[in-house]
């Protein structure tokens, strides 16, 4: 049976030049990084040397960057600590966060006695700026913005210039999840004056368990996590250094070959929505993916014109073909709900079709794709 993985937002294949990476330092290069001697050093030596490279791609100081077990974690570190040292009053984010967020700000909002603002949304998912403005001006309490930079259901783009600036003007703290935009999006933390972002390495052919927060310089943030003094005191445990070179490795050949990867794979996204459509006439496109200057090149999500009795059975048959994809979020594909986002933009009647993320890489091919509609076709008309 042919096997096809169309579900990249969730975790991407790891590159084997970052396996071989990995492997290396996990036989030769084994001491603890904190240790004084010529072992320890040498894996300090790694670490060190992953973070001027993160640092020196994003336009950020070394110190700037925190590796972190994952983009959850560097969420929950930029979000919580935010809130306990810099004072946060006020929350303001959107319904269409991925959870790592969403939750945070309303655990949050129960611990600190949060006031925690939902930005209004337009018909496509895009935040409403003018409201945004309006809940910046509203008074003068401290305010957290956290708005993630590429939805990881339906590929919005932030205009994450134009909320970076507006936090400016009203003295906000800026907060992106950053995790569907890491390693396929370039960012100049110069330019861009993002607060805290969050990164994952597995989104971009890294290791699962692994990323690292920006968190800005003198931001005044405390640890999260306590103990001792590693990751310059912001996150104590002995680091997992293989993972860390394999963030790196990985960030390294994503930014090295940015352009013809993102031209490789917005062709297979293009290819995959004219074949879908010709296909299944009536498939509508969620969100603002069909819109491929204003959304992700690694994913769309295709809302299918099928009843609701195959509606049921869709993801169970396209699994049976050896095709991975998902409903939504990989982090809520156990659960019996909906997608929370499309929840938030669709109506009750657009709620009733299935809508499906399909995800892509670089190593997906016209093929994958000719037998995945090939086998939506035909059991859509069985």
């Amino acid at each position: 049976m042919k096997r096809v993985y169309l579900d990249s937002a969730a975790t991407t294949q790891l590159l084997p030049e970052v396996a071989n990476r990995m492997h290396q330092v996990l036989l030769d290069t084994y001491g603890n990084p904190s240790s004084t001697h010529s072992f320890g050093r040498s894996a300090k030596t790694l670490i060190e040397t992953a973070r001027k490279t993160i640092a020196k791609q994003l336009n950020a100081l070394p110190q700037e960057i925190i590796f972190t077990s994952g983009g959850t974690e560097a969420d929950n570190m930029g979000m919580r600590c935010a809130v306990r040292d810099l004072k946060v009053k006020t929350i303001i984010t959107s319904k269409i966060e991925h959870h790592a967020v969403l939750h945070t700000a309303k655990e949050l909002a129960e611990e600190y006695g949060i006031d925690l603002k939902f930005v209004s949304l337009q018909e496509d998912g895009n935040p409403n700026y003018e409201h945004l403005e309006q809940l910046l001006m509203a008074d003068d309490t401290k305010k957290l913005v956290s708005l993630m930079h590429v939805n990881n259901e339906i590929g919005n783009i932030l205009d994450i210039d134009r909320v970076a600036e507006l936090c400016e003007k009203y003295n906000a703290f800026f907060h992106s999840d950053t995790v569907q935009s890491i390693g396929h999006f370039p960012l100049d933390l110069q330019r861009t004056k993002v607060h805290f972002l969050t990164a994952a390495a597995h989104k971009f052919h890294g290791p699962k368990g692994v990323g690292f927060a920006y968190i800005r310089k003198d931001s005044g943030l405390k640890p999260l996590i306590f103990g001792g003094s590693q990751e310059r005191g912001f996150r104590a445990g002995t680091e997992s250094v293989h993972n860390i070179v394999g963030l790196e490795e990985a960030f390294k050949i994503a930014y090295e070959h940015l352009k013809e990867d993102a031209s490789y794979v917005m062709e297979i996204k293009q290819y995959f929505m004219q074949q879908l459509q010709e296909a299944l006439p009536g498939t509508v496109f969620n969100g603002t993916c069909a819109d491929c200057d204003n959304s992700t090149y690694t994913l769309v999500n295709a809302r299918l014109p099928l009843s609701q009795e195959k509606s049921m059975m869709l993801l169970f048959h396209l699994e049976l073909k050896g095709i991975a994809c998902s409903k939504g979020s990989a982090c809520q594909s156990g659960s019996e709900q909906g997608s929370h986002v499309l929840t938030e933009i669709l109506s009750e009647e657009e709620l009733k079709k299935p809508s499906v993320r399909f995800s892509f890489s670089k190593f997906n091919t016209k093929e994958d794709i000719d037998y995945t509609v090939n086998v939506l076709k035909e059991f859509a008309f069985s």
